[in-house]
């Protein structure tokens, strides 16, 4: 490969992991100044203007705290689990198309890490080896709540992740690709051929329950058993401190970024609007691709702020409704999409 191209995808993985990090360190503030406007309070307001240094200040805060071990014989794994859930949080963002194209210095430069034919099976793999980091934490704690706690996340996670594979199936039926990019490219613009392009229009089902699988995944309220305070303490994390209690909450933030992402590509045109074609043909390709990555990032936005609208209205379930609503309507909700989806397809060839 030639070195120009490795060095380019290395400022552009850098530069990916360093808006994930961001993102992920101002979805905290944003988090509680949304809480603050929802409950009617003022919220952080004293690190900086309006609140602005407040997620430097817990950064700080967390690398200032004492680190604390507990008695286990497992250090290792106790090290390794928020490791984990750090890096698959990160790793998932490699396949992510956060836009089209752009010319810079005669040189086409796509907006990809990676642009790689089974994107979605990769996007899968990372997501189910996302449970280990919370698996590992919890049982290598050497406490019965974090257990507990790493118990109900795996096989909350597990569960979902069936339903939410099923509706991916149903996607790929229709648009014939495993390929993130391609999927992107083929929502091209808002309405074409008397329809919209957007897959939201097209597969509203599948994209229910792909959100609603989402908020288990990540660990998100009314799916945040794993951390249900009223019973399980703090949850697998319980025995953590430092910045390895820092990169579990920052995992989770992290992932809620990438969860956004992957749900604004599949679903909500990705980096395509409403006259993305006239913008390329009148404006130049580099200024319609920069519109698109702010389309896309407004699209993340929204959904970041719907993750954390439904956290503080919401109340969160119980065990068994939520297993209840995975297995007894998630997963007959998206085979029943799979038969709608193929008959569909073959009626209209």
């Amino acid at each position: 490969m030639d070195s120009a191209i490795i060095i380019e995808k290395g400022i552009f993985i850098l530069a990916v992991f360093a808006i994930t990090m961001f993102m992920a360190m101002y979805s905290t503030l944003a988090e509680r100044k949304i809480a603050a406007w929802l409950q009617d309070r003022i919220g952080p307001n004293r690190a900086g203007k309006g609140g602005i240094l407040q997620p430097l200040a817990d950064g700080l805060k967390l690398f200032a705290k004492e680190e604390f071990m507990p008695s286990t014989q497992n250090t290792f794994l106790f090290v390794l689990g928020p490791a984990i859930s750090m890096s698959m949080a990160l790793m998932t963002s490699a396949v992510i198309p956060w836009g089209d194209k752009l010319e810079i210095g005669g040189r086409t430069v796509i907006l990809q890490a990676t642009d790689i034919d089974v994107a979605m099976l990769y996007i899968f793999a990372v997501l189910s080896v996302g449970v280990y980091g919370i698996m590992i934490g919890g049982w290598a704690s050497n406490n019965k709540f974090s257990l507990m706690s790493a118990m109900r996340a795996s096989s909350q996670m597990i569960s979902y992740e069936v339903a939410m594979g099923l509706a991916i199936i149903a996607l790929i039926m229709a648009t014939g690709t495993l390929s993130v990019r391609e999927i992107a490219a083929q929502q091209s613009g808002f309405w074409n051929d008397g329809w919209f392009t957007w897959n939201v229009f097209k597969h509203p089902l599948s994209f229910l329950i792909f959100l609603v699988c989402s908020f288990a995944e990540t660990n998100r309220t009314p799916f945040d058993l794993a951390e249900c305070e009223a019973e399980l303490i703090g949850g697998h994390h319980t025995e953590y401190s430092s910045m390895k209690m820092g990169f579990y909450l920052f995992g989770e933030y992290a992932a809620m970024f990438i969860s956004s992402a992957i749900l604004a590509i599949l679903y909500f045109g990705a980096y395509n609007y409403p006259g993305f074609q006239w913008a390329v043909e009148n404006w130049g390709v580099n200024v319609a691709n920069i519109l698109g990555i702010i389309a896309l990032f407004v699209k993340i936005c929204f959904f970041i702020f719907f993750y954390m609208w439904v956290r503080w209205t919401i109340p969160r379930f119980r065990y068994d409704q939520l297993m209840n609503l995975g297995w007894k309507m998630l997963i007959p909700l998206a085979i029943a999409n799979i038969v709608i989806t193929g008959l569909v397809i073959v009626l209209t060839q």
